[in-house]
């Protein structure tokens, strides 16, 4: 069975790509005058890359609690943890909404010039914020090897 600890950093980065990927191809379908909110080809596909996106982060934002529960049981303490860890509880429930709007945009079936204009904005924001949680979750890794194995170095 896989430590809890290991499952975070596996999940980690689908939301990341997700996010990023949402808005390049939102950006794209829109300057190309399809509509994100209907189901057609272009619509299903950014429909549910942004529910896939709030589903891998909460699964993600899960796990990372966990991990860090298991760093902080073995005395492991920071402020840096407790930013990234806000910071992820915002991005994963930010995302779960926002994916679950643009479920309810796809289901409505129904194209919107408001949203046209506000989908990619959103998206955008969520991309920073995002960008903003990964940083504060490498200080983590690469500053403190927070929940990583040190590498044996050879005498």
């Amino acid at each position: 069975m896989i430590p809890a600890q290991h499952i975070h950093p596996m999940l980690v980065h689908f939301p990341i790509v997700l996010i990023y990927t949402l808005v390049i191809i939102d950006i794209v379908l829109l300057a190309h005058g399809n509509a994100v909110t209907k189901r057609s080809g272009a619509g299903t596909i950014s429909a549910f890359v942004a529910l896939a996106a709030g589903v891998f982060a909460i699964g993600t934002w899960f796990y990372g609690g966990l991990a860090l529960d298991h760093a902080e049981a073995a005395g492991f303490s920071s402020d840096i943890a407790e930013i990234h860890e806000s910071l992820g509880g915002v991005t994963a429930f930010t995302f779960l909404i926002w994916g679950l709007a643009r479920l309810a945009f796809w289901t409505r079936n129904r194209e919107s010039r408001m949203l046209a204009i506000a989908i990619p904005l959103v998206e955008i924001g969520g991309a920073i914020l995002v960008t903003a949680t990964a940083y504060y979750g490498g200080l983590l890794v690469y500053e403190l090897g927070v929940n990583v194995a040190k590498a044996a170095v050879a005498g």
